[in-house]
């Protein structure tokens, strides 16, 4: 997309080897430095401002840093002014629909984009280096991103931390449960249970990570080829559900509106490093959790390999992988959500969550 910068060097007037280059790991050199020279730049994606400009030092090929976490790729799921649900990318505070920005071309729905895998992104990429026209973000309500999956897999105790606040021994393999694609909802919507069902909803802040492609059997090397991109996911639980005995995780984190996904799906080439990402919740204004993705016990690559050796991940599929501690049920007395309370859950990197509770 625009402000990428991913540069391949063709040919130079001296022989060195280049791999390609991601303009936003690169040094920034003083613009008195930059030198048009006998250097060919070609641009795989994307618009340089600068092509042609470098400066080379020995081996090494230096760009001008342009890149901004602003300008990161974002895809929405979103409706205007009450119409039917369309996907969009995000740029300038501006959604460009990209159904009709593609002349019908790419799909009206994120799960079925993803099903296009690399073509359905390099068209949206395309059309964001191009934006013209598209709603104001204000003037358009953000849904979750995918509102169907073919399931949603969550990790339980997957942070060092939690896992200390818990008191519970560090699991040796990843515990797994399901949360129900019923139970999705976007961001501002609302979060409602009856207390009828259950007194204690708690908070989970959690990385969640979208698959992009069918995933069978892959190994961890392989395993960010199979990742279209991350969000923010609120993992509510009904502790008294469930913990009650036999353990009834999915009962407990499967109720209708329990779990809110959003605003967007930031594409995995935009998170350098999903391992070192802070993480955080705060209900009504004050941080209940606050840690980094580095806690995490089983690594991203390590999970799309466990879990696609059992079954098959597929486009649109999602994994919340976690959450680190300041959960309500373990404080010193247990802190449980209430009518009107407002969560947001903050990724870095993946902008904010926001939800607030209706109990009946």
């Amino acid at each position: 997309m625009r402000n990428r910068h991913r540069a391949t060097l063709l040919s130079s007037s001296k022989s060195h080897s280049f791999n390609t280059l991601n303009i936003t790991d690169l040094t920034i050199i003083p613009p008195d430095l930059y030198s048009p020279s006998a250097l060919n730049i070609s641009v795989i994606t994307g618009t340089f401002a600068a092509t042609r400009m470098a400066c080379k030092i020995g081996p090494v090929l230096y760009f001008p840093n342009l890149s901004s976490p602003e300008q990161a790729m974002k895809i929405v799921t979103y409706s205007y002014q009450g119409n039917a649900p369309r996907i969009g990318v995000l740029f300038d505070n501006r959604v460009i629909d990209l159904h009709q920005a593609s002349g019908g071309e790419l799909p009206r729905d994120m799960r079925t984009f993803l099903e296009l895998g690399d073509s359905g992104m390099a068209a949206a990429e395309d059309i964001a280096a191009s934006a013209r026209g598209g709603e104001k973000l204000d003037s358009v309500r953000l849904m979750s991103p995918i509102t169907n999956p073919s399931k949603i897999i969550a990790i339980g105790l997957n942070y060092m931390d939690h896992v200390r606040e818990s008191g519970i021994p560090v699991p040796q393999v990843a515990i797994t449960f399901s949360k129900f694609p019923s139970s999705i909802i976007g961001p501002d919507d609302k979060i409602s249970w009856s207390n009828k069902v259950t007194q204690n909803v708690d908070y989970e802040a959690e990385l969640a990570v979208v698959i992009g492609r069918a995933a069978h059997n892959v190994a961890e090397a392989d395993a960010y080829d199979y990742i279209a991109g991350y969000t923010n996911c609120n993992d509510v639980s009904a502790r008294d559900l469930q913990f009650v005995k036999g353990d009834q995780w999915t009962r407990g984190k499967s109720l209708d509106t329990f779990c809110p996904l959003g605003p967007w799906l930031v594409t995995r080439d935009e998170i350098p490093d999903p391992h070192n990402l802070s993480i955080k919740s705060l209900v009504n204004g004050e941080v209940r959790q606050h840690s980094n993705t580095r806690e995490l016990i089983f690594k991203i690559p390590f999970l799309i390999k466990y879990l696609s050796e059992a079954f098959t991940l597929l486009p649109g599929d999602i994994i919340a992988t976690g959450t680190p501690s300041g959960v309500g049920a373990f404080r010193t007395p247990p802190i449980w959500l209430k009518q009107g309370d407002t969560i947001d859950i903050e990724v870095e990197g993946l902008g904010q969550l926001s939800n607030s509770c209706v109990e009946s």
